[in-house]
């Protein structure tokens, strides 16, 4: 695909050569994120941040990223604080704010709403999560973290064994990473969850259809062995009717250091998109593991401000003009990465 000026909205509109192309210039700005260079290569350029649904990671991690790439931020967080709800649509949202800034990234609760609000937009929008749709970015950070996990052990992602864990009815994230595994060859997929929240059928059949091995499970302990990746996600509360349906399901699917130890192998790496639910009813991926040397979430975290670093360089065509307003980092930056 042609990045430049392009709306990111599905995976699906991905193959697996702009995949690596992602990949590869998210290699180039470990210097930038790792806080050893300073580039102003989007000098002057404004990110509109628009979250209309809570969020930490995502949001703060798109504008983290937009500013290491040396540009600006403007956001609006909540449907609260938008003119959404004095009853603006988002076509006229889109046609304002598009003209306020170079890109938009939009986070929405319903699905197809960050499609039709880059239908009226005037610059390129980025999905960052509409409802339990799709979360491209995430899919993105999740593969990407994967293939540096898996080249440690000397794996790739062709031929590799995962488990997605949780919530797959509702969980965008496990869709999104789901339909890019696609592109790839002969994995086995283990999908355990309860029979209410399996992975829907439709990306369930693409799975197959793509040649891959798919078992679906309620039974996690039986569901963990044998794979090289678990990835672990919560219940959606937020998708349920109430807070009360949602607790049937709540903590049913843990994992620990002594779960892991019996079940899991050696060096199986252990992923989730977050926030993980640390609350005492749920403790899906408890602390206990925090100090494991397998536990990836947050170089997870961290790989999300290189690939959204890459995505933006991509589609405002600067990614080779990033080396030409560099310079050394003049503070301390207390050498925080690579744990």
């Amino acid at each position: 695909m042609d990045f430049r000026g392009a709306h990111i909205l599905t995976v699906n509109q991905f193959q697996r050569d702009d995949v690596e192309l992602v990949f590869q210039v998210a290699d180039t700005m470990e210097p930038y994120a790792h806080r050893l260079r300073v580039t102003k290569a989007l000098d002057g350029a404004i990110l509109g941040n628009m979250f209309f649904e809570p969020s930490t990671r995502t949001r703060v991690s798109f504008g983290c990223a937009f500013n290491l790439l040396g540009g600006h931020v403007r956001e609006t967080t909540g449907m609260e604080s938008s003119s959404i709800t004095k009853g603006e649509s988002l076509y006229d949202t889109a046609r304002v704010i598009s003209g306020y800034s170079d890109v938009i990234v939009m986070r929405h609760p319903a699905p197809g709403s960050v499609a039709e609000f880059a239908r009226a937009s005037r610059v390129p929008v980025i999905n960052g999560g509409d409802g339990a749709n799709e979360h491209p970015s995430q899919a993105l950070l999740d593969l990407y973290t994967i293939k540096k996990e898996l080249q440690a052990n000397d794996l790739t992602i062709d031929g590799m064994r995962i488990a997605m864990v949780g919530d797959l009815k509702h969980g965008r994230t496990v869709h999104s990473l789901s339909q890019l595994l696609k592109m790839y060859q002969k994995i086995h997929l283990t999908l355990i969850s309860p029979q209410e929240l399996r992975m829907p059928a439709n990306i369930v059949s693409d799975l197959k259809a793509a040649g891959h091995e798919v078992t679906e499970t309620d039974d996690m302990e039986a569901g963990l062995q044998e794979n090289d990746t678990v990835y672990l996600t919560r219940i959606q509360e937020e998708r349920f009717d109430s807070k009360l349906e949602a607790d049937i399901y709540r903590g049913r699917f843990r994992l620990n250091q002594a779960i892991y130890t019996r079940h899991c192998q050696p060096n199986t790496v252990i992923m989730h998109p977050l926030p993980r639910d640390s609350r005492a009813e749920a403790n899906e991926l408890d602390a206990d593991l925090n100090q494991h040397p397998n536990l990836a979430i947050f170089r997870q975290a961290d790989n999300g401000v290189l690939i959204r670093m890459a995505l933006f360089a991509l589609i405002l065509d600067v990614s080779d003009k990033i080396k030409d307003s560099t310079k050394e980092i003049g503070w301390n930056t207390g050498g925080r990465f690579g744990t």
